[in-house]
């Protein structure tokens, strides 16, 4: 199976056996969801998937999701309350309702939520269940006036939205900060930021990082319609990139959400960075053994696109069936693949562009097509070679052997990669995985395999792929 999934670690998948399980059946990320522990909750569990990581011997990769801003209205008075169509509620800083109002209050903690509503904005709740509309700016950044769009009941503690509208707030929060440390002192490979708003974000959480002293992957989390505005600055920045629509159904139109994923997706491939598609991807599998026709459908059309990994959230974290949830999502992927590269007939040419390095890449799919090769082994010292090689989509596993662990686990989020640790050795970067398909029982004796790297040679400045070799064991 060339896409991977990503498994959400929660009350129902938390032992060792049910994480071995789930490894074996095409999970190659777990995720850490801090916006329900710390990292000391998490330490036990570090554990374990280095065991695995061991005694499988297959790289695992732990995902920090970092909470972000948490956006929900704080108490509603006489909550759950039935509002009705054309009621009108106010909406404020919490603790600061007017006291001779009659109409129900919603109160929220974050001030910069405020700034800058203007009558005829959208706001929703509940996952957009119940939508408003700003109908009075009874004081300008403190308080308005709602119109209620749709009857239902109002709830305590409901998340809040503001669909199209920018905040100005970063979305690294205090507590993230605080979880992004904890957590690499623990060991975590990748971190996934809530709430993106703009690259800014991005280099903000990097900076982060860099003070750790350590290098990681980061995660964009793309939840608002302004991240997707800036998709390119967010994509230059970032290494791996989640559609995460849950968030984001509330900010667009939900008709508009298919192609806004779609649009993502593609947008990766070609700056070849990992996508995660995310949300309600077998919801029904919390509760039942079996998906929905609809569900199915949806994690085909998601591979369909291009993506490069699926994340399951609440099915492996709180569901009944978690493993089946696992499985299911795998005997989709590989029939949904094979269907993929049957349409795409080869691999993907690049544009007509100066890139030698795509190029390379895109001889090397065409030699292993042609030779009939076992696969395409490369020597990935930053990753860069790999992903530029799955960017191709090519009918061939893509070995990518790094000496590098972090390097080695942030290649578990693309696309038909087979990370592989390296031993960094005196030889040249040919010379090291020529051993390597010597020594290793993954290739028969007389397979042609075609072999990519990145030697420097006197006079380049930069060290990019410059070597393809059909290499026969």
């Amino acid at each position: 199976m060339r896409t991977k999934i990503v498994a959400t670690l929660g009350p129902a998948s938390i032992n060792k056996q049910m994480m071995r399980d789930m490894a074996e059946n095409g999970v190659r990320i777990f995720r850490l969801n801090f916006s329900h522990a710390d990292a000391a909750y998490f330490v036990p569990i570090m554990k374990i998937i280095r065991e695995l990581e061991e005694e499988l011997a297959r790289p695992l990769t732990a995902m920090a999701d970092l909470c972000g801003p948490k956006i929900r209205i704080g108490e509603v008075k006489d909550s759950p309350r039935q509002v009705n169509k054309g009621e009108i509620i106010l909406l404020g800083l919490e603790g600061q309702e007017p006291s001779q109002a009659e109409e129900a209050f919603i109160g929220i903690e974050i001030p910069e939520l405020l700034v800058g509503l203007q009558v005829g904005m959208p706001v929703n709740l509940s996952d957009g269940l119940l939508q408003f509309k700003v109908v009075q700016v009874v004081k300008a950044d403190k308080l308005y006036a709602l119109e209620v769009q749709n009857a239902g009941f109002l709830s305590s503690h409901k998340g809040i939205a503001f669909p199209g509208k920018h905040h100005a707030m970063p979305a690294l929060t205090a507590k993230d900060i605080k979880d992004l440390h904890e957590g690499l002192d623990i060991g975590v490979d990748a971190v996934a930021l809530s709430f993106v708003q703009g690259p800014e974000d991005v280099a903000q959480i990097k900076g982060e990082i860099k003070k750790h002293g350590v290098w990681v992957p980061v995660c964009s989390k793309l939840e608002r319609q302004n991240a997707v505005d800036r998709l390119d600055e967010i994509l230059a920045l970032s290494d791996v990139i989640m559609v995460a629509r849950g968030d984001l159904g509330l900010e667009c139109p939900l008709p508009e959400l298919p192609i806004i994923q779609k649009r993502i997706i593609r947008a990766c491939r070609h700056a070849q960075k990992p996508c995660i598609v995310a949300t309600q991807m077998l919801l029904s599998m919390v509760k039942h053994p079996i998906p929905t026709r609809a569900e199915t459908t949806d994690v085909a059309n998601a591979i369909l696109d291009g993506a490069d990994c699926m994340m399951l959230s609440e099915e492996t974290a709180v569901g009944d069936y978690p493993l089946q949830a696992v499985k299911v999502m795998q005997d989709i992927a590989t029939q949904a693949e094979e269907y993929y590269l049957e349409r795409i007939q080869g691999p993907y040419a690049p544009k007509k562009e100066k890139n030698p390095a795509k190029y390379l890449a895109y001889a090397a799919t065409l030699l292993a097509d042609n030779a009939e090769s076992a696969a395409i082994v490369s020597h990935s010292t930053s990753g860069t070679t790999a992903r530029i090689l799955s960017s191709r989509r090519p009918n061939h596993p893509v070995f990518a052997l790094t000496p590098d662990p972090r390097v080695m686990r942030y290649l578990n989020f693309v696309w038909g990669v087979e990370p592989r640790l390296l031993e960094a050795t005196s030889g040249g970067h040919l010379e090291r995985i020529e051993n390597y398909v010597q020594q290793s029982k993954e290739f028969q004796f007389g397979e042609s395999v075609v072999l990519t790297c990145g030697q420097p040679t006197p006079g380049q400045k930069d060290i990019q792929t410059n070597e393809v070799k059909l290499y026969y064991k």
